[in-house]
């Protein structure tokens, strides 16, 4: 059966320049997600979060596999990212920030195959997460750029979108950053790691 690989169907969403922001319409589209807070080096409930969101989305893979003859490319990790002072995210105080990491699934993908999913994980990973779900996410107009290097050296990158690119283009916040990690942290140096920076915006009244 051919093998859906979102990456090439969904290629503006995931093919950005390096060095500019450019603008891009993002459909709703459905996730696998899990909230949490915290140091995402350091805090226990990001491990686990990561950690379930593939054991889910993996098993969503296979379930859907055997259903529907449909297979596809497991989509790669997202993450959204806050804090009560957007400067503190950008300052990199990682104690302080809030995040929903998440993985997107095919529209396909039924409620009931997601819980099959989730329960099969369990068997795996004990009790699930109290805020894992299966949520639609939209953003609709963004700007992003594709950031290489360590996730350290993004904070510059922010500030620029932040300090003169936002308001150059007359555009304020419309949603949390946005990253999508196109690169494996334990298989990658950190000077080559390819990380998507979307910010979901609005144009100023």
């Amino acid at each position: 059966m051919d093998k859906i690989d979102f990456k090439k169907t969904l290629k503006p969403l995931y093919n950005p320049p390096a060095g500019e922001f450019a603008s891009v319409e993002v459909p709703q589209m459905p996730f696998v997600k899990v909230d949490g807070e915290g140091d995402p080096n350091t805090a226990a409930a990001y491990r686990s979060a990561v950690e379930w969101l593939y054991g889910v989305s993996y098993a969503t893979k296979f379930a859907a596999r055997a259903a529907f003859s449909r297979d596809y490319v497991v989509p790669p990790l997202e993450g959204l990212w806050w804090a009560d002072d957007p400067k503190r995210f950008i300052a990199r105080e990682k104690d302080l920030w809030r995040w929903t990491m998440m993985i997107m699934v095919p529209d396909f993908v039924t409620r009931d195959m997601f819980q099959i999913a989730v329960a099969k994980t369990s068997g795996k990973l004990g009790q699930p997460p109290q805020s894992l779900r299966l949520e639609p996410y939209a953003e609709g107009l963004s700007l992003q750029t594709l950031h290489v290097g360590s996730y350290d050296e993004e904070g510059p990158v922010l500030a620029r979108l932040h300090g003169e690119v936002m308001p150059n283009k007359g555009m304020a916040f419309n949603g949390p950053h946005h990253e999508i990690y196109l690169s494996d942290p334990r298989k990658t140096e950190s000077a080559q790691l390819k990380t998507i920076l979307r910010q979901p915006v609005k144009f100023m009244t």
